[in-house]
Protein backbone atom coordinates (compact mmCIF):
# COMPACT_ATOMS: atom_id res chain seq x y z
CA UNK A 1 0.00 0.00 0.00
CA UNK A 2 1.59 3.19 -1.00
CA UNK A 3 0.46 5.63 1.80
CA UNK A 4 1.89 8.97 2.79
CA UNK A 5 4.37 8.93 6.25
CA UNK A 6 1.76 9.22 9.31
CA UNK A 7 3.09 13.25 9.76
CA UNK A 8 1.79 13.77 6.03
CA UNK A 9 -1.79 12.28 7.06
CA UNK A 10 -1.50 14.26 10.40
CA UNK A 11 -1.26 17.27 8.67
CA UNK A 12 -3.65 16.83 6.20
CA UNK A 13 -6.41 15.79 9.28
CA UNK A 14 -5.36 18.63 10.92
CA UNK A 15 -5.72 21.18 8.04
CA UNK A 16 -8.47 23.60 9.48
CA UNK A 17 -7.60 26.00 6.67
CA UNK A 18 -9.40 24.52 3.77
CA UNK A 19 -12.35 26.70 2.68
CA UNK A 20 -15.56 24.70 2.23
CA UNK A 21 -19.05 25.43 1.46
CA UNK A 22 -22.12 23.71 -0.32
CA UNK A 23 -22.93 25.49 -3.90
CA UNK A 24 -26.25 24.78 -5.29
CA UNK A 25 -27.33 24.59 -9.07
CA UNK A 26 -27.28 28.43 -10.29
CA UNK A 27 -30.12 29.73 -12.20
CA UNK A 28 -29.90 31.31 -15.80
CA UNK A 29 -29.71 34.83 -15.41
CA UNK A 30 -28.46 37.46 -17.48
CA UNK A 31 -24.89 39.01 -16.88
CA UNK A 32 -25.08 41.77 -14.55
CA UNK A 33 -23.73 43.98 -17.13
CA UNK A 34 -26.56 43.74 -18.90
CA UNK A 35 -28.66 43.35 -15.78
CA UNK A 36 -27.76 47.15 -15.49
CA UNK A 37 -28.18 48.42 -19.08
CA UNK A 38 -31.42 46.69 -18.94
CA UNK A 39 -32.14 48.73 -15.15
CA UNK A 40 -30.96 51.82 -16.43
CA UNK A 41 -33.12 51.97 -20.00
CA UNK A 42 -36.15 51.49 -18.29
CA UNK A 43 -35.72 53.91 -15.53
CA UNK A 44 -34.99 55.93 -18.33
CA UNK A 45 -38.18 55.39 -20.42
CA UNK A 46 -39.95 56.15 -16.73
CA UNK A 47 -37.98 59.85 -16.69
CA UNK A 48 -38.97 60.63 -20.26
CA UNK A 49 -42.60 59.56 -19.85
CA UNK A 50 -42.89 61.18 -16.64
CA UNK A 51 -41.39 64.36 -18.00
CA UNK A 52 -43.47 63.81 -21.24
CA UNK A 53 -46.93 63.59 -19.05
CA UNK A 54 -45.78 67.23 -17.04
CA UNK A 55 -45.60 69.23 -20.77
CA UNK A 56 -49.02 67.98 -22.28
CA UNK A 57 -49.96 69.62 -18.87
CA UNK A 58 -47.77 72.48 -19.06
CA UNK A 59 -49.94 74.67 -17.83
CA UNK A 60 -51.61 73.49 -14.84
CA UNK A 61 -47.85 73.82 -13.62
CA UNK A 62 -46.03 77.13 -12.34
CA UNK A 63 -42.03 77.54 -12.20
CA UNK A 64 -41.12 80.38 -9.13
CA UNK A 65 -37.91 81.71 -11.74
CA UNK A 66 -40.22 82.72 -14.94
CA UNK A 67 -43.80 81.30 -14.06
CA UNK A 68 -43.85 79.28 -16.91
CA UNK A 69 -42.76 75.37 -17.62
CA UNK A 70 -41.07 74.73 -20.69
CA UNK A 71 -40.05 71.16 -22.20
CA UNK A 72 -36.26 71.59 -19.86
CA UNK A 73 -38.25 72.55 -17.07
CA UNK A 74 -40.53 69.16 -17.58
CA UNK A 75 -37.32 66.93 -17.43
CA UNK A 76 -36.18 69.30 -14.15
CA UNK A 77 -39.10 68.59 -12.11
CA UNK A 78 -39.84 64.81 -13.33
CA UNK A 79 -35.52 64.42 -12.20
CA UNK A 80 -36.32 65.93 -8.98
CA UNK A 81 -39.15 64.67 -8.15
CA UNK A 82 -38.93 60.57 -9.42
CA UNK A 83 -35.44 61.12 -7.30
CA UNK A 84 -37.49 62.53 -4.39
CA UNK A 85 -35.71 65.55 -3.88
CA UNK A 86 -38.65 67.99 -4.48
CA UNK A 87 -36.86 71.24 -4.55
CA UNK A 88 -40.58 73.03 -4.61
CA UNK A 89 -39.41 75.64 -7.67
CA UNK A 90 -41.71 73.98 -10.04
CA UNK A 91 -44.93 72.77 -8.76
CA UNK A 92 -48.46 71.48 -9.91
CA UNK A 93 -51.53 74.62 -9.02
CA UNK A 94 -54.03 73.53 -11.20
CA UNK A 95 -56.50 70.52 -10.01
CA UNK A 96 -55.83 68.40 -12.71
CA UNK A 97 -51.93 68.92 -12.69
CA UNK A 98 -52.49 67.52 -9.12
CA UNK A 99 -54.41 64.53 -9.75
CA UNK A 100 -51.99 63.93 -12.80
CA UNK A 101 -49.28 63.58 -9.85
CA UNK A 102 -51.50 61.60 -7.32
CA UNK A 103 -52.35 59.06 -10.18
CA UNK A 104 -49.50 59.27 -12.19
CA UNK A 105 -46.27 60.73 -11.07
CA UNK A 106 -46.44 58.73 -7.59
CA UNK A 107 -46.76 55.54 -9.21
CA UNK A 108 -43.66 56.11 -11.50
CA UNK A 109 -41.58 57.64 -9.16
CA UNK A 110 -42.37 54.08 -7.07
CA UNK A 111 -41.84 52.40 -10.09
CA UNK A 112 -38.06 54.44 -10.73
CA UNK A 113 -36.73 53.87 -7.24
CA UNK A 114 -37.95 50.17 -7.52
CA UNK A 115 -35.63 49.77 -10.78
CA UNK A 116 -32.98 51.75 -8.98
CA UNK A 117 -32.99 50.50 -5.93
CA UNK A 118 -33.29 46.82 -6.89
CA UNK A 119 -30.32 46.47 -7.69
CA UNK A 120 -28.90 47.02 -4.33
CA UNK A 121 -31.80 44.41 -2.59
CA UNK A 122 -31.37 41.92 -4.65
CA UNK A 123 -27.55 42.15 -3.36
CA UNK A 124 -28.96 42.12 -0.08
CA UNK A 125 -31.32 39.85 -0.06
CA UNK A 126 -28.86 37.19 -2.44
CA UNK A 127 -27.48 35.81 0.71
CA UNK A 128 -31.13 35.15 2.78
CA UNK A 129 -32.13 33.81 -0.36
CA UNK A 130 -29.34 31.58 -0.82
CA UNK A 131 -29.43 30.26 2.69
CA UNK A 132 -33.23 30.02 2.35
CA UNK A 133 -32.51 27.56 -0.54
CA UNK A 134 -29.30 25.78 1.35
CA UNK A 135 -32.09 24.96 4.39
CA UNK A 136 -34.28 23.80 1.95
CA UNK A 137 -32.55 21.75 0.21
CA UNK A 138 -31.00 19.58 3.03
CA UNK A 139 -34.58 19.34 4.39
CA UNK A 140 -35.58 17.40 1.47
CA UNK A 141 -32.38 15.76 0.49
CA UNK A 142 -32.70 12.18 0.94
CA UNK A 143 -31.55 8.66 -0.83
CA UNK A 144 -29.06 10.58 -2.65
CA UNK A 145 -25.69 9.70 -4.55
CA UNK A 146 -22.73 11.24 -3.31
CA UNK A 147 -19.38 11.60 -5.53
CA UNK A 148 -16.78 12.23 -4.47
CA UNK A 149 -13.98 13.70 -7.30
CA UNK A 150 -15.64 14.93 -10.41
CA UNK A 151 -12.46 13.89 -12.65
CA UNK A 152 -13.02 11.75 -15.75
CA UNK A 153 -14.25 8.82 -13.62
CA UNK A 154 -16.28 11.00 -11.50
CA UNK A 155 -18.04 12.48 -14.46
CA UNK A 156 -18.51 8.93 -16.04
CA UNK A 157 -19.73 7.38 -13.16
CA UNK A 158 -22.55 10.52 -12.71
CA UNK A 159 -23.44 9.52 -16.58
CA UNK A 160 -24.39 6.40 -16.08
CA UNK A 161 -26.35 6.79 -12.78
CA UNK A 162 -28.14 9.26 -14.13
CA UNK A 163 -28.93 7.71 -17.46
CA UNK A 164 -29.91 4.61 -15.08
CA UNK A 165 -32.82 7.13 -14.00
CA UNK A 166 -30.97 9.41 -10.39
CA UNK A 167 -31.93 12.77 -11.06
CA UNK A 168 -29.57 16.02 -11.23
CA UNK A 169 -31.35 16.85 -8.30
CA UNK A 170 -30.20 14.01 -6.37
CA UNK A 171 -26.50 14.13 -7.25
CA UNK A 172 -24.13 15.95 -4.97
CA UNK A 173 -20.50 16.52 -5.83
CA UNK A 174 -17.66 16.89 -3.49
CA UNK A 175 -14.20 18.26 -4.96
CA UNK A 176 -11.59 20.59 -3.91
CA UNK A 177 -11.43 22.74 -6.14
CA UNK A 178 -13.74 25.60 -6.29
CA UNK A 179 -13.12 25.85 -10.26
CA UNK A 180 -14.38 22.20 -10.39
CA UNK A 181 -17.59 22.70 -8.54
CA UNK A 182 -18.54 25.35 -10.25
CA UNK A 183 -18.32 23.81 -13.44
CA UNK A 184 -20.45 20.95 -11.68
CA UNK A 185 -22.82 23.31 -10.40
CA UNK A 186 -23.22 24.59 -13.91
CA UNK A 187 -24.19 20.85 -15.31
CA UNK A 188 -27.18 21.03 -12.28
CA UNK A 189 -25.51 18.92 -9.65
CA UNK A 190 -25.22 19.98 -6.12
CA UNK A 191 -21.43 20.84 -4.89
CA UNK A 192 -19.58 20.78 -2.06
CA UNK A 193 -15.96 22.79 -2.20
CA UNK A 194 -13.74 21.00 0.46
CA UNK A 195 -11.17 17.90 1.60
CA UNK A 196 -13.69 14.88 1.51
CA UNK A 197 -11.44 13.16 3.90
CA UNK A 198 -12.58 15.33 6.55
CA UNK A 199 -15.97 14.47 8.67
CA UNK A 200 -17.64 18.05 8.33
CA UNK A 201 -17.27 18.02 4.51
CA UNK A 202 -18.98 15.29 4.18
CA UNK A 203 -21.69 16.08 6.54
CA UNK A 204 -22.30 19.14 4.28
CA UNK A 205 -23.10 16.46 1.75
CA UNK A 206 -25.68 14.84 3.73
CA UNK A 207 -23.39 11.92 3.49
CA UNK A 208 -25.14 10.31 6.22
CA UNK A 209 -28.52 10.14 4.51
CA UNK A 210 -26.80 9.45 0.96
CA UNK A 211 -28.35 5.59 -0.58
CA UNK A 212 -25.15 5.04 -2.62
CA UNK A 213 -21.07 6.91 -2.68
CA UNK A 214 -18.84 6.63 -5.42
CA UNK A 215 -15.17 7.48 -4.71
CA UNK A 216 -13.15 8.80 -7.38
CA UNK A 217 -10.05 10.63 -6.00
CA UNK A 218 -6.50 10.91 -8.18
CA UNK A 219 -5.00 9.45 -5.15
CA UNK A 220 -4.91 5.81 -3.70
CA UNK A 221 -4.85 6.78 -0.15
CA UNK A 222 -7.34 9.83 -0.22
CA UNK A 223 -9.57 7.19 -1.29
CA UNK A 224 -8.93 4.79 1.88
CA UNK A 225 -9.78 8.20 4.17
CA UNK A 226 -12.45 9.13 2.15
CA UNK A 227 -13.80 5.58 2.32
CA UNK A 228 -13.19 5.11 6.51
CA UNK A 229 -14.79 8.59 7.06
CA UNK A 230 -18.25 7.89 4.49
CA UNK A 231 -18.24 4.28 6.31
CA UNK A 232 -18.14 5.52 9.77
CA UNK A 233 -20.82 8.57 9.07
CA UNK A 234 -23.14 6.23 7.06
CA UNK A 235 -23.02 2.53 7.91
CA UNK A 236 -25.80 0.99 5.19
CA UNK A 237 -24.58 3.47 2.18
CA UNK A 238 -23.42 1.56 -0.96
CA UNK A 239 -19.68 2.94 -1.49
CA UNK A 240 -17.99 2.10 -4.19
CA UNK A 241 -14.39 3.35 -4.46
CA UNK A 242 -11.91 3.57 -7.39
CA UNK A 243 -8.20 2.73 -7.06
CA UNK A 244 -5.14 3.03 -9.35
CA UNK A 245 -2.98 0.20 -7.92
CA UNK A 246 -5.05 -3.19 -7.77
CA UNK A 247 -2.29 -3.72 -4.42
CA UNK A 248 -4.83 -1.14 -2.50
CA UNK A 249 -8.06 -2.79 -3.28
CA UNK A 250 -8.04 -5.01 -0.75
CA UNK A 251 -7.16 -2.03 1.93
CA UNK A 252 -10.42 -0.04 0.68
CA UNK A 253 -12.68 -3.30 1.34
CA UNK A 254 -11.55 -3.38 4.96
CA UNK A 255 -11.82 0.28 5.13
CA UNK A 256 -15.85 -0.72 3.70
CA UNK A 257 -16.30 -0.08 0.36
CA UNK A 258 -18.78 -2.33 -0.99
CA UNK A 259 -16.89 -3.10 -4.59
CA UNK A 260 -13.52 -1.43 -5.60
CA UNK A 261 -12.39 -1.04 -8.97
CA UNK A 262 -9.33 -0.90 -10.46
CA UNK A 263 -8.79 1.84 -13.46
CA UNK A 264 -5.63 1.02 -14.24
CA UNK A 265 -6.05 -2.44 -14.35
CA UNK A 266 -9.74 -2.71 -16.02
CA UNK A 267 -8.82 -0.09 -18.58
CA UNK A 268 -5.62 -2.54 -19.69
CA UNK A 269 -7.68 -6.14 -19.58
CA UNK A 270 -9.98 -3.65 -22.08
CA UNK A 271 -7.05 -2.86 -24.03
CA UNK A 272 -5.78 -6.12 -24.29
CA UNK A 273 -9.29 -7.94 -24.92
CA UNK A 274 -9.60 -5.45 -27.71
CA UNK A 275 -5.95 -6.36 -29.24
CA UNK A 276 -7.18 -9.85 -28.86
CA UNK A 277 -10.49 -9.60 -30.16
CA UNK A 278 -11.46 -5.99 -30.98
CA UNK A 279 -15.21 -6.79 -31.91
CA UNK A 280 -15.06 -8.02 -28.40
CA UNK A 281 -14.02 -4.77 -27.40
CA UNK A 282 -16.38 -3.41 -28.51
CA UNK A 283 -19.21 -4.88 -26.96
CA UNK A 284 -17.88 -5.13 -23.31
CA UNK A 285 -17.02 -1.20 -23.73
CA UNK A 286 -20.90 -1.27 -24.53
CA UNK A 287 -21.66 -2.84 -21.84
CA UNK A 288 -20.31 -0.42 -19.55
CA UNK A 289 -22.05 2.20 -21.28
CA UNK A 290 -25.23 2.07 -19.66
CA UNK A 291 -28.33 3.92 -21.54
CA UNK A 292 -27.93 2.07 -24.65
CA UNK A 293 -27.62 -0.78 -26.67
CA UNK A 294 -26.54 -3.48 -24.50
CA UNK A 295 -26.75 -2.87 -20.59
CA UNK A 296 -25.72 -5.00 -17.99
CA UNK A 297 -29.00 -4.91 -15.31
CA UNK A 298 -29.92 -6.27 -12.05
CA UNK A 299 -33.42 -7.41 -11.31
CA UNK A 300 -35.15 -9.46 -8.73
CA UNK A 301 -36.80 -12.75 -10.19
CA UNK A 302 -40.33 -12.73 -10.83
CA UNK A 303 -43.36 -15.24 -9.40
CA UNK A 304 -42.96 -16.69 -12.98
CA UNK A 305 -39.75 -17.06 -13.01
CA UNK A 306 -38.99 -19.01 -9.78
CA UNK A 307 -38.72 -22.62 -9.82
CA UNK A 308 -37.28 -22.10 -13.14
CA UNK A 309 -33.37 -22.25 -14.12
CA UNK A 310 -31.44 -19.32 -15.07
CA UNK A 311 -31.33 -21.07 -19.29
CA UNK A 312 -35.37 -20.95 -19.34
CA UNK A 313 -35.28 -17.32 -18.30
CA UNK A 314 -36.09 -15.12 -21.15
CA UNK A 315 -32.69 -12.81 -21.61
CA UNK A 316 -29.51 -13.78 -21.02
CA UNK A 317 -28.65 -14.46 -17.47
CA UNK A 318 -24.89 -13.84 -16.36
CA UNK A 319 -25.34 -14.80 -12.80
CA UNK A 320 -27.61 -15.47 -9.65
CA UNK A 321 -27.25 -13.54 -6.38
CA UNK A 322 -28.24 -15.45 -3.55
CA UNK A 323 -27.93 -14.03 -0.44
CA UNK A 324 -23.93 -13.05 -0.09
CA UNK A 325 -23.62 -15.16 -2.85
CA UNK A 326 -22.78 -14.52 -7.02
CA UNK A 327 -23.07 -17.71 -8.66
CA UNK A 328 -22.65 -18.30 -12.39
CA UNK A 329 -25.30 -18.90 -14.61
CA UNK A 330 -24.42 -22.88 -15.33
CA UNK A 331 -23.04 -23.51 -11.81
CA UNK A 332 -24.89 -26.65 -10.33
CA UNK A 333 -25.26 -24.73 -7.11
CA UNK A 334 -27.80 -23.04 -8.76
CA UNK A 335 -30.49 -25.44 -9.56
CA UNK A 336 -33.98 -23.74 -9.35
CA UNK A 337 -34.36 -19.85 -9.09
CA UNK A 338 -35.81 -18.67 -6.15
CA UNK A 339 -38.32 -15.75 -5.06
CA UNK A 340 -35.07 -14.45 -3.05
CA UNK A 341 -32.69 -14.60 -6.12
CA UNK A 342 -31.69 -11.84 -7.88
CA UNK A 343 -30.65 -11.92 -11.84
CA UNK A 344 -27.75 -10.18 -13.04
CA UNK A 345 -28.65 -10.21 -16.71
CA UNK A 346 -27.96 -8.59 -20.55
CA UNK A 347 -30.83 -6.52 -21.79
CA UNK A 348 -31.13 -4.14 -24.96
CA UNK A 349 -32.41 -0.50 -23.82
CA UNK A 350 -34.47 1.02 -26.39
CA UNK A 351 -36.10 4.16 -26.25
CA UNK A 352 -39.24 2.92 -24.05
CA UNK A 353 -37.34 0.72 -22.05
CA UNK A 354 -35.32 1.83 -19.30
CA UNK A 355 -33.81 0.50 -16.40
CA UNK A 356 -34.44 1.90 -13.11
CA UNK A 357 -31.37 2.07 -10.50
CA UNK A 358 -30.78 -0.41 -7.57
CA UNK A 359 -31.22 0.38 -4.16
CA UNK A 360 -30.48 -3.09 -2.97
CA UNK A 361 -26.37 -3.00 -1.33
CA UNK A 362 -23.62 -4.95 -3.52
CA UNK A 363 -23.03 -8.67 -2.14
CA UNK A 364 -20.52 -8.86 0.38
CA UNK A 365 -17.48 -11.40 0.24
Amino acid sequence: MKLPGHDAIARRADEHLVTHRVELPRRVVDRPVRQVVKRLCFALVVLVVTALVVYVDHDGYTDNSDGSVDLLDAFYYATVTLSTTGYGDITPVSDVARLINIFVITPLRVLFLIILVGTTLEVLTERTREEWRLNRWRSTLRDHTVVVGFGTKGRSAITTVCVSGVRREQVVVIDASAKVIEAATAEGYAGVVGDATRSDVLRRAEVHRARQIVIATQRDDTAVLVTLTARQLNRGAKIVAAVREEENAPLLKQSGADAVITSASAAGRLLGLSVLSPAAGMVMEDLIQQGSGLDLVERPVTKAEAGRTPGDIEGLVVSVLRGHRVLDYDDPAVGALQPTDRLISIVRVTATRRVAPDARPLPQD
